[in-house]
């Protein structure tokens, strides 16, 4: 090809379908000078000789255009820094002069043991405010077979109805579990709960009493085992939406001084979109609610943390143990000890060492879990004097993939959780008495604002978050960092990874990460959020099943709502004359049975524009949503779309209350056209062809049928007195054997 000049050319799409799977680059939303950008493009590459002829001055700029080059570089870092910063805070909430609440609950007590004396005054205090009360009382080390059991005798007990609520109090049992002293048995038992009603179908709200999981203006310690059944239960909510209750936190003194406000605060979370998360006191903290909110650094660069001496770092050989090293070797550290379980064996760890001995630090590799409470004692007893132990990073920890927590068994959760919480107890246990300079925690966003699919894990998280507060209110250094996704892995594995790119959580750079742990010692911050969130595609994903909000307050978010309501209110006001007008009026004039085809080809092609498939004809209408892919994110964009198309407000939900085309197609059309009906009786000679599908399994006999059939729709679709190929339907035209049968099921009604 010497010699010939390059062109541009348009990228093919594909011969046939003429779908285009090019991604469109986006246009920028900001103007940007581009004189002022090359003058910075000119800074950064050091080119002194342009920038003289910009400014028209020689003299001295050796040494500004370094310092320049600096500034920039800071400036641009702290304001991606900010933006990833977030804490959590306590508001104050109002509640409902009300005491009334109705309908029947099922109140979940345990028979003896931690929480059994608040059962008589719980009860009594939802039958003063109406409630009728049906108590199920669970013994100690139930499972979730036997909680299923007593659940499905409770509501044959209310006659089959559906309960207005669930009250629980079996997260107040803080004995460990045998299987590991870092899980409690409130935790497994709230797990084994709300499988448990999912199991016995029972489509009411979850609520759970606990005592002490949080701490609210620095008022006392909180209880980490506590904290976890919040991390836990938060994530069963996002699983199963039908089942979401709340949390209700009471004091861990006296805590029946605040049970006369419980009432109130169970009804006003029964409204959609209403704050689910309380902490309960009776003294002048009162009520508050739970929010998410950002937290800068103040103006300037901020103080970062200088590591010196010798710095332990718990799953040191891992992705996030190796970014963590190698920035502490940079900055200070002389001797880094690096555990994990297989020591100088785990992967990449004899090329880490040799790095970071290059970098001039000492670097120990031993093989330990500090899970171990043995093994751990041991390494810190052998630990040299000089230089000293000034600092922890706690980064070890099991990340499962995303699974429903109905699909978690209770064994499973005890691994998952014994993993990351007992390792970072054992290091507070046994460093208890040691000044140290840091001592940080890995945890995650799963555990502030819940991840589907990661409940134990998130369990794990809160844990940590709530350990942290327990050691700074003994006066000891303490600093949980909640981070996001980091590129290259480490917290997440690719599959959670993936998912949480599509919800909006960006992988953020490790380096920058790693600044923003040594910034948030020096701050002495002790809970932190760390994660670089997409608010535009986080809101739409998190909110799919109503609105959350714990994310009022983060100035994106309140942007993105006033978009959506003038949206909204655009769309109600808009011309009656609309396309979306003009196809309410199409599809009013066709009959039922040739409306309800018109609406599963509109949402087919709506869901092939979502998911990019390539065609509609490759959207199975009977194939469930979920299986061809879809997410909270894509659900909630095909509703987007259906709405704008249709001219009408849909809910949230969907995709996911009419899972397959088919089954939309119809809730739409009564919904929309509820005046009509339906189809007549269907001609007998269908029958026979029912009877004939469903005795039918062989390729051939089905192709058969198929044929048969279109010369049987063909001959009642034509006049008598015409030929049978005049008036045919459209859509039988051309259609495939697969398509034949989705049309038998949609007339059948099989689902």
């Amino acid at each position: 090809f010497e010699g010939v000049s390059p062109r541009l050319v348009d990228l093919p799409t594909y011969a046939f379908q003429r779908s285009r799977y090019w991604l469109e680059v986006p246009k920028a939303s900001v103007a940007v000078d581009p004189v002022e950008e090359q003058f910075w493009r000119t800074v950064e590459e050091g080119d002194l000789e342009a920038l003289a002829g910009t400014l028209g001055v020689v003299e001295g700029l050796e040494a500004v255009v370094p310092a320049l080059a600096a500034w920039r570089t800071t400036r641009r870092e702290r304001s991606v820094l900010d933006q990833w910063r977030y804490r959590v805070v306590w508001r104050p909430f109002t509640a409902s002069d009300s005491r009334t609440l109705g309908g029947d609950w099922l109140l979940v007590v345990p028979e003896a043991g931690t929480g059994a004396d608040l059962t008589v005054p719980t009860r009594h205090v939802l039958e003063e405010a109406g409630a009728g009360v049906v108590p199920v009382v669970v013994p100690e080390q139930v499972d979730r077979a036997a909680l299923t059991e007593l659940l499905g005798a409770a509501v044959r007990d209310l006659g089959g109805d559906t309960p207005a609520g669930v009250l629980s109090l079996l997260a107040l049992d803080d004995e460990p579990d045998k299987r590991s002293p870092g899980v409690s048995r409130g935790v497994l038992a709230s797990m084994a709960l709300s499988q448990a009603l999912t199991d016995t179908e029972v489509r009411a709200g979850l609520w759970t009493l606990t005592r002490g999981a949080v701490s609210v203006d620095g008022d006392r310690a909180p209880n980490a085992d506590q904290a976890a059944v919040w991390g836990l239960l938060r994530v069963a909510a996002l699983d199963d939406s039908e089942r979401a209750g709340g949390l209700v936190d009471l004091p861990a003194d006296r805590p029946t001084e605040a049970l006369s406000h419980l009432p109130a605060l169970l009804a006003t979370g029964q409204n959609p979109g209403a704050d689910i998360e309380f902490v309960l006191r009776g003294n002048a903290v009162g009520v508050r609610v739970r929010r998410m909110v950002r937290s800068p650094l103040a103006a300037g660069t901020g103080p970062v943390w200088t590591p010196r001496g010798t710095i332990l770092v718990t799953g040191g050989t891992g992705a996030l143990g190796a970014h963590v090293a190698r920035d502490l070797a940079r900055e200070g550290a002389q001797h880094l000890v690096l555990t994990s379980r297989r020591g100088p064996a785990a992967p990449g760890a004899a090329e880490l060492e040799r790095e970071l001995t290059d970098l001039g630090c000492r670097v120990t590799i031993a093989a330990c879990d500090v899970a171990d409470r043995e093994a751990l004692a041991k390494l810190l007893a052998d630990l040299p004097a000089e230089p000293e132990l000034t600092a922890v990073v706690h980064t070890a920890g099991a990340v499962d993939q995303a699974r429903p927590l109905t699909q978690v068994d209770a064994d499973e959760a005890v691994d998952l959780m014994h993993a990351k919480v007992v390792g970072a107890q054992n290091l507070h246990d046994l460093l208890g008495d040691r000044p140290l300079d840091a001592f940080v925690l890995f945890s995650s966003g799963a555990g502030v604002w819940g991840n589907g699919g990661q409940a134990p894990y998130a369990a794990a998280n809160a844990h940590l978050d709530a350990l942290a507060e327990a050691r700074r209110a003994a006066g000891l250094p303490a600093t949980s960092i909640a981070w996001g996704a980091w590129a290259g892995g480490g917290m997440v594995d690719a599959e959670v990874g993936e998912q949480l790119l599509r919800r909006g959580v960006s992988a953020m750079e490790p380096r920058l990460a790693v600044r923003a742990l040594r910034e948030s010692v020096a701050a002495d911050d002790t809970a932190v959020v760390v994660a670089d969130i997409r608010w535009d595609r986080f809101v739409p994903a998190y909110c799919a099943h109503g609105h959350r909000p714990l994310i009022d307050e983060v100035p994106d978010v309140q942007a993105l709502l006033a978009a959506q309501r003038a949206e909204e209110e655009a769309a109600r006001t808009a011309d009656a004359s609309g396309a979306a007008n003009g196809l309410r009026a199409e599809l009013a004039a066709l009959p039922p049975a040739k409306r309800g085809r018109r609406l599963a080809e509109l949402i087919r092609t709506h869901v092939e524009a979502v998911l990019g498939s390539g065609s509609a004809k490759a959207v199975r209408p009977g194939k469930a949503f979920r299986d061809m892919g879809f997410d909270s994110l894509t659900a909630v964009e095909l509703r987007n779309r259906l709405g704008a198309a249709l001219g009408t407000k849909l809910s949230a939900t969907l995709v996911f209350d009419h899972p397959t085309p088919n089954a939309l197609a119809d809730h739409l059309g009564a919904e929309l056209f509820p005046a009509d009906d339906g189809d007549p009786a269907l001609d007998p000679r269908l029958r026979e062809v029912e009877a004939a599908y469903r005795a039918t399994t062989d390729p051939v006999g089905r192709k058969e049928l198929a044929d048969a059939l279109r010369g049987l729709l063909d001959s009642w679709a034509a006049p008598t007195d015409e030929p049978t190929s005049v008036g045919v339907d459209e859509e039988l035209v051309g259609a495939s054997d697969e398509d034949m049968f989705d049309l038998i099921d949609k007339e059948l009604g099989i689902s």
